[in-house]
């Protein structure tokens, strides 16, 4: 009998497998934008010759859709990070402003989950918190599929809302702030040393929506890093134990990303990020009125389209800081 092989491991053939998969997709994209620039110039010839200017709107829209292709495959030439390939946990925090505030969490929640399901990924909610009135205080939830830390790195940070208020019968215009943090649900274990006295362990309930219990146990888990402030919790899995694992999990995947940053910090000289959820801080700022704009402020790309944006259109803003992190590190 011949002994196991490299591929018999089933954490490697399925990690092969996925890279394959993802090496064969490339390809059927590769081909079709090949297919669709032929067509294109098919039917600019044949405008040409019989002066049909009726061809000109089909054009136009195969050139968005080649435009829109070739976009996607050329900002996953830029994912070149350790994780990028990874799945990615996304948390929001609500800021101050209370209904407000959770209402834009709730907004963001919502455009990031339909950008996911476009993308074909799937979306699980590890842990939330309802505001008092309407919207969420706070959500922590797995976004899984191929690069999907990679693409929703470029989220993180502070997001900013610009709207009249429906909260407000005054009818007055109101500022709110969203933080949103991402980190890739890193699979295999960090060599990252964690004391057991630098750990506070909180159990709680699991909560549902209008704060009725998922169940009358205490399984949710709750893990605080004392000397970082570090704060991570899980209530979605069915056990404590299992969501004391999921948590410990994002705390390493934090504490990774800590590291590293610091390290970099470090080595160039320059000052941490700032994370106050608040006035000068946001990365990206939506206006609805008195006109209607999206702009991130890191990149300069915005749009004047902000239903298409919070209806989970960000691959825009997501191409465009894959290219200025791909200046910026060059």
């Amino acid at each position: 009998m011949e002994a196991p092989g490299f591929w018999d491991d089933p954490e490697v053939s399925q990690k092969k497998m996925k890279e394959l998969n993802s090496m064969k997709s490339d390809v059927e994209t590769y081909a079709s934008l090949k297919t669709q620039f032929e067509d294109m110039e098919t039917l600019i010839e044949m405008g040409y010759e019989e002066n049909d200017a009726s061809l000109i709107p089909e054009i136009e829209e195969n050139l968005q859709e080649f435009i829109a292709s070739y976009e996607g495959i050329r900002s996953k030439t830029l994912l070149s990070g350790e994780y990028d390939k990874d799945n990615a946990i996304v948390s929001l925090h609500a800021g101050a402003g209370g209904t407000e505030s959770c209402d834009w969490a709730a907004m963001l929640y919502r455009m990031f989950s339909r950008w996911a399901l476009d993308k074909g990924y799937s979306v699980e909610v590890l842990d939330s918190l309802d505001g008092e009135e309407a919207g969420i205080k706070s959500i922590t939830c797995e976004v899984s599929g191929e690069n999907a830390y990679g693409y929703l790195k470029s989220e993180k940070g502070v997001h900013r809302l610009v709207r009249i208020s429906p909260f407000n019968a005054a009818g007055k215009r109101q500022t709110s702030f969203v933080s949103c943090d991402v980190m890739p649900d890193i699979e295999e274990d960090i060599d990252i040393e964690i004391k057991e006295d630098d750990l506070r362990i909180d159990t709680y309930r699991s909560s549902g929506a209008g704060g009725q219990h998922i169940n009358k146990t205490s399984s949710a888990i709750r893990i605080t890093h004392l000397p970082t402030g570090i704060v991570v919790q899980c209530q979605n899995e069915r056990s404590q134990f299992q969501n004391k694992d999921k948590a410990m999990q994002m705390l390493k995947a934090k504490l990774y990303l800590l590291k590293q940053q610091e390290n970099a910090e470090k080595a160039a000289g320059i000052r941490g990020e700032v994370t106050d959820i608040g006035w000068g801080n946001q990365i990206r700022s939506y206006v609805m009125q008195p006109y209607t704009m999206v702009k991130d402020h890191r990149t300069g790309v915005e749009t004047g389209n902000i239903d298409s944006v919070l209806d989970g259109k960000i691959d825009l803003f997501i191409n465009g800081y894959l290219k200025w992190l791909s200046l910026k590190n060059s």
